[in-house]
């Protein structure tokens, strides 16, 4: 009896760590499902920034951390563009993907999430806070954020780059 029950406990603790995995990888979206989703079908072809100079102190303020790219592609033209971007929640990377227009947020999705918590943030309940935000001064959302508790690494990730991929949209519309 004892045993069956140290059996059942060992059982129990381990669908308890397995779950948030397994919510967490459960579905992911293609980069190019993504874009084809963007522009319905007819891609643009990809442009690159390369982030040197300016673009690198500035990326590296944004992100607090220096960037581990040295350039970023995007699709689209200066009025509407998307952008795939991978950044690290607390200790694996989250692959975002932006569709800036007209220099201001028009869709942010998560398309693959690598974290054992923080899968909240793929939910629309969170990403619609971005739609529409521009960044002002410092690079800063022209608004507040609201977190998610026990994501609060993952939600960080996702602002940086929204602010990241709207400073880059706005460097290469001038």
């Amino acid at each position: 009896m004892a045993k069956l029950l140290t059996l059942r406990t060992l059982l129990v603790a381990l669908a308890a760590i397995a779950l948030p995995i397994a919510l967490a990888s459960d579905d992911h979206i293609l980069p190019e499902e993504f874009l084809g989703q963007v522009f319905s079908g007819t891609m643009p072809p990809s442009n690159t920034v390369w982030i040197t100079g300016e673009k690198k102190d500035i990326a590296e303020t944004i992100l607090g951390h220096k960037p581990d790219f040295l350039r970023i592609r995007y699709w689209g033209d200066s009025d509407r563009s998307a952008w795939i971007v991978d950044e690290v929640g607390k200790t694996e990377p989250i692959t975002i993907g932006v569709v800036v227009n007209k220099n201001q947020i028009e869709n942010i999705k998560v398309l693959a999430f690598r974290e054992s918590r923080g899968w909240e943030i793929k939910y629309d309940f969170f990403t619609r806070q971005f739609n529409g935000a521009v960044i002002e001064n410092q690079q800063r959302l022209d608004r507040s954020i609201d977190g998610i508790s026990g994501a609060t690494l993952s939600v960080k990730a996702m602002t940086n780059v929204s602010r990241l991929v709207l400073y880059l949209a706005e460097s290469v519309s001038l």
